[in-house]
């Protein structure tokens, strides 16, 4: 497939060849006939990409907070690399599709294979979409017209906020390619519209769809036609679909507003607001939320739960269908928005045409290429690539934010060579495939772990599907490396034990690594030093100030990431039972939240391990704390001495004689060195890095740390 992609950190905007999509549980694959660029929303990205850093900085100083608070506690240069590795990713552009389902996943029951449907997918010839993200096109709404349903839902949803009845009069500020759609569905619910804009031009077309209008530009005053236009009365809704980063649409829409008028916000403006403006008139401002109910929750768009109803009329899905109805009964007209149609294999003219002609509306990108052509499940990435025979030749399943930014790094840095790359979408791998080097991107992981190309695979996916993954791979002969967790559960615990033990059966046994980094870490090892010559029992303080995510995310799922203990406390199991040096015999877990009132989410917790040489320790795994506080804090007592290390930046020593402190210029969690063990086992034909036994132990008792918790 070929997909649109936009350089963030130089600006430009690329076609690029990935390997096709297929279809997954809740989600279809649809060849794309045709895709609108959403003009106001795409330009902005393409103008951010240009931007150069201190402009990206002003643009977004929300971001800037978050970048100062992780120089606070993870040091400059980590930093810097965080933000360099996220603005080195490229973005996908788009969001209105029109294509033929090719393929249905499990629990599709709508769609079938040939339906032409609508779809918030992006630009590219083939998409995945989840099934509540589809609508059907009725047969007499052409694809070009069906490419504006779900720009247009993004006006529906406004109109739906504002709640219009008929005769009343409505103000919409900015008609660009939203707006001028907002103003033809209000006028189809009856209501009397003045359009407000500096382009005259687009203004001349909202006068054509019934609406009056206001040219600021030529001295127009807006409150005054407003209260002109409305008999005096005041308006009785503005919906604002503008982008700019003035406040003046919004003061405009007060002061022109009835008492207890409706303000609804679907563009982007400043939002500097009077109280004075809303106070005396008690009015009613709310912003929306792009296409409607469903937009941003995981269990509507992933998974694939549909709203009741009777509960929730009108989701994103039932947004699209309404707008489709709408053109099939001729009350909606978007054929006089198109202004350019263009072959999607010139897209970026396309994209050079947006920043250069502001007066451009519907852009409409046209897929002519043959649908059996787009689907291939590998692209080569680097074809000429030569390996050395008896090094590790990897395969890397999955390329999310941690294996593209770590992993993949760290594992290059250590001489690795890079096969393949496997991703469910494809586009993922290419993006980090071609970034680090690898030699072809795939979407068929079966093949990639068969392969007799690789003899190690690196798995870096979703928790739910590591412990799948590790026996698959095993039992193929492979050594690999799994980024924690082994496994979420007993059962699949168990069966990757069976898995492993099957496969050291062979005359070339492989060797299993799971990637506990952090007892590699330079400052660990050092403690590791300074403690193991200390004779008795040791206690341990180890607290990790995670921060809050939502209880949604998927690593908050116990079915997907198993819950924050299994995915990421199992770090600091680990890293206690490295530095104690004895087996783990006793667990103790006590959670916050005993009551309705409090969150009970199983990560805010405290967890005593005891170890078989006396020592314990407590891990303090926090969700709520300060974000300015070290993020990880490790503090060991013993023999009248004490080390204490905050965020691998800082190890101070007390009572040690001839140790003080080690501090680094950079966070070093060990990502490096794990990997080169790693690789350098398989080079030398040695045990792997950390025991084994210890590698199904610290998963067990993790599995046990988390069903305690949740028994309370």
């Amino acid at each position: 497939m070929k997909q649109i992609l936009q350089d963030m950190a130089k600006g430009g905007s690329s076609i690029v060849e990935a390997p096709a999509p297929t279809a997954t549980k809740n989600h279809v694959v649809i060849n794309t006939a045709t895709t609108l660029i959403s003009a106001g929303t795409e330009r902005m990205l393409v103008d951010f990409g240009k931007a150069n850093l201190i402009d990206k900085a002003r643009s977004q100083p929300d971001k800037v907070k978050m970048v100062l608070e992780k120089v606070q506690t993870d040091g400059l240069m980590t930093t810097v690399d965080a933000v360099k590795s996220k603005l080195a990713q490229p973005l996908p552009l788009g969001y209105c599709n029109v294509g033929v389902v090719d393929q249905t996943g499990n629990g599709v029951d709508a769609f079938k294979v040939g339906d032409r449907v609508v779809s918030n997918g992006p630009h590219a010839d083939v998409v995945r979409v989840s099934k509540n993200l589809v609508a059907k096109i009725p047969d007499n709404v052409t694809d070009e017209e069906a490419a504006f349903t779900v720009v247009a839902s993004i006006g529906l949803q406004g109109i739906r906020l504002a709640n219009p009845t008929m005769g009343e009069s409505f103000v919409v500020t900015g008609v660009g390619l939203i707006g001028l759609l907002t103003v033809q569905m209000l006028r189809a619910q009856g209501c009397r519209v003045l359009a407000i804009d500096f382009d005259q031009a687009k203004l001349d077309m909202a006068k054509e769809f019934g609406a009056e209008i206001c040219n600021p530009g030529r001295g127009e005053d807006p409150v005054a036609a407003g209260m002109a236009f409305s008999r005096g009365n005041g308006i009785d809704g503005v919906i604002i679909t503008a982008s700019t980063k003035s406040n003046d649409p919004v003061t405009q829409a007060a002061r022109m507003s009835r008492k207890r008028g409706r303000i609804i916000l679907v563009g982007v403006t400043g939002l500097e607001l009077s109280r004075a403006d809303f106070y005396e008139k008690e009015l009613t401002f709310q912003v929306s939320c792009s296409y409607g109910p469903g937009r941003y929750d995981p269990n509507y768009e992933d998974k694939g739960n549909d709203y009741p109803l009777a509960f929730v009329r009108w989701t994103e899905q039932r947004n699209f269908e309404a707008i489709l109805d709408m053109m099939s009964g001729g009350q909606l007209d978007v054929k006089s928005l198109i202004t350019h149609r263009i072959l999607f294999e010139n897209a970026t003219e396309a994209y050079d045409l947006l920043t250069s002609d502001k007066s451009a509306l519907g852009i409409l990108l046209q897929f002519n290429s043959a649908p059996e052509s787009r689907h291939t499940s590998n692209v080569s990435l680097n074809a000429q690539v030569e390996y050395k025979a008896g090094e590790p030749v990897i395969g890397f399943v999955g390329a999310g934010n941690y294996a593209s930014r770590v992993l993949i790094p760290a594992f290059k840095n250590a001489g690795a060579q890079l096969h393949s790359i496997s991703t469910s979408g494809g586009i993922n791998g290419v993006i980090h495939g071609n970034q680090a080097g690898f030699k072809e991107a795939t979407t068929d992981t079966d093949s990639l772990i068969a392969s007799d190309k690789i003899n190690t695979v690196a798995i870096v996916t979703r928790h739910n599907s590591h412990a799948h993954f590790v026996k698959q791979s095993l039992l193929a002969g492979k050594n690999v490396f799994v980024e924690k967790p082994l496994a979420i559960t007993h059962d699949e615990l168990n069966e990757v034990q069976s898995a492993y033990d099957e496969a050291c059966q062979s005359s070339n046994p492989p060797k299993l690594m799971v990637g506990f980094n952090r007892r590699f870490a330079p400052q660990i090892q050092k403690m590791k030093s300074l403690i193991d010559p200390i004779k008795g029992p040791k206690s341990f303080i180890m607290t990790m100030n995670a921060g809050s995510i939502p209880a949604d995310h998927w690593t908050q799922d116990i079915s997907v990431g198993g819950g924050r203990i299994i995915g990421e406390a199992c770090h600091f199991v680990d890293l206690m039972r490295f530095l104690v040096g004895s087996e783990i015999v006793s667990v103790q877990a006590r959670r916050m939240g005993d009551s309705d009132a409090v969150d009970v989410t199983e990560d805010k917790a405290a967890i005593i391990l005891g170890f078989a040489d006396g020592s314990f320790g407590t891990i303090h795994y926090y969700a709520n704390g300060a974000a300015s506080f070290p993020k990880e804090r490790i503090e060991v007592f013993a023999d009248g001495k004490v080390l204490q290390l905050d965020n691998f930046v800082k190890l101070k020593g007390f009572g040690f004689k001839g140790f003080k402190k080690m501090n680094l210029w950079k966070q070093d969690k060990g990502q490096n060195l794990c990997s080169q063990l790693f690789l350098d086992s398989i080079r030398e034909g040695k045990d792997a890095p950390i025991d084994i036994k210890e590698i199904f132990e610290v998963a067990k008792i993790s599995i046990d740390i988390a069903e305690q918790l949740r028994q309370q």
